[in-house]
């Protein structure tokens, strides 16, 4: 079995672990959730003005969905509005927090959480459950991400956004930035990639993951030393690399940094 995604991301561990991890996840219940907020960050008071969670198995399909307006109490601005559709007068005909996230709890502790940018999702499912004084955290194995896995199974596609990710394959769910059509969204699109990961062989998934593009962050974990280590070697190796387009950050191709990871372990080896 994997050892647990870290906080430094699925993207830092080793090929290897991941097609465990993401084997295992292929077989189990998925709890898809999406949010709706008035703003990125629940920290500086933004809350959740919308959810929806689906649950399912590639096995048995979708089980179940519910999806909750919700009203907390607070100004939805009007950017929220223009991207979403939600407006001021939607969310103070919703229920009051207290009346909806009790009653998700079960379900939102079952099965493998899922969401696409899920570190987005958590943050704010466990905001919303601190509001009411409940500690919310499910297990590291027992979180999925289809960001994470759209970079290894989609890794050329000039973006990987969920509203260009349905474009893309057509998935016929509604208007995007909707709790509802997107948490349907990211259950398509966690079925065909999970069915992938079940159909092809140890050998063509390894392959295709050695096609991501990682960030130095986690080609640096992958190595384990340090960034400001890590660039100069890959450098050194002579290993190619290209630039993010929002950050303009070196990214680099996970197979090349996991074999000069294994070189280097060769190295220090026989040194010693």
């Amino acid at each position: 079995m994997a050892r647990p995604i870290q906080r430094k991301g699925q993207a830092a561990l080793r090929s290897q672990e991941l097609l465990a991890y993401y084997r295992q996840v292929s077989t189990s219940m998925l709890t898809v959730v999406d949010v709706e907020t008035t703003g990125s960050l629940p920290y500086r008071g933004a809350r959740v003005i919308e959810v929806s969670v689906l649950q399912g198995s590639l096995a048995e399909g979708i089980q179940h969905q519910e999806t909750h307006l919700i009203n907390p109490g607070v100004r939805v601005p009007k950017m929220i509005t223009r991207v979403t559709g939600i407006t001021q007068d939607l969310v103070n005909q919703g229920a009051f927090p207290e009346a909806v996230w009790p009653n998700c709890l079960a379900r939102l502790e079952q099965g493998t959480l899922t969401a696409h940018n899920l570190e987005f999702d958590y943050g704010f499912l466990q905001a919303e459950y601190r509001h009411l004084e409940h500690t919310y955290v499910r297990p590291a194995m027992e979180r999925f991400c289809t960001v994470l896995l759209s970079r290894l199974l989609l890794a050329d596609l000039p973006s990987r956004s969920l509203p260009n990710l349905v474009v893309h394959f057509g998935f016929d769910v509604g208007r995007s930035h909707r709790a509802e059509a997107d948490t349907k969204a990211c259950w398509l699109l966690a079925e065909l990639l999970l069915r992938q990961i079940q159909a092809e062989s140890d050998e063509a998934l390894l392959q295709r993951f050695g096609q991501q593009w990682i960030r130095l962050v986690e080609a640096a974990a992958i190595l384990d030393c340090s960034p400001t280590l890590a660039q100069p070697y890959l450098e050194a190796c002579g290993i190619d690399s290209r630039f993010s387009k929002r950050k303009n950050h070196p990214l680099y191709r996970r197979c090349d940094v996991e074999k000069a990871a294994r070189d280097r372990c060769g190295e220090q080896l026989s040194i010693l």
